[in-house]
């Protein structure tokens, strides 16, 4: 992956060195970036790997996913915090994931500690079992699985 966007550097670099043009400035590299990107997606299938623009592209997703999932519980606490009267049963429940290796694990802990009203407080030795303490373990615990249920597919998706 890293080595198709270093070719298309230098595809872009080569046309922005080569192109005969006065005024040559960053459209002018940018449009060469375009074409290696249309000439190395034309060849990606001979590199043996996928093509490096769609990791980027699920990348951006889950950046994406995680500011819609950080609004969404921003607004759940100020819901909560704005109540006259404190109706909030905090507790901790645990979690199993299915993803492996370090990079994905503490992605996921990450991403869930910082979403308001959740905090992950301890990974377990074999990194399966998440121990997760909620806010309102009434209402943020079916939240809070469902988000981590979306972010462990997205970060399956960025790392595959």
């Amino acid at each position: 992956m890293f080595g198709q966007f270093i070719l298309n550097l230098f595809i872009a670099s080569l046309w922005f060195l080569l192109k005969d043009d006065p005024n040559a400035d960053f459209t002018t590299f940018m449009s060469g970036f375009f074409i290696g990107t249309l000439i190395l997606y034309a060849m990606h299938r001979f590199f043996g790997t996928q093509f490096y623009l769609r990791r980027v592209l699920k990348i951006l997703k889950l950046i994406l996913l995680f500011i819609k999932e950080l609004l969404l519980s921003s607004i759940e606490v100020l819901k909560q915090v704005l109540d006259p009267q404190l109706k909030i049963t905090p507790g901790i429940f645990t979690y199993e994931t299915c993803l492996e290796g370090d990079w994905q694990i503490t992605v996921l802990a990450l991403l869930l500690t910082l979403t308001p009203g959740s905090v992950v407080m301890e990974v377990s030795e074999d990194g399966k079992t998440f121990y997760i303490h909620a806010m309102d373990i009434v209402e943020s615990k079916e939240t809070v699985l469902r988000s981590i249920g979306k972010f462990e597919t997205a970060i399956w998706e960025v790392t595959q």
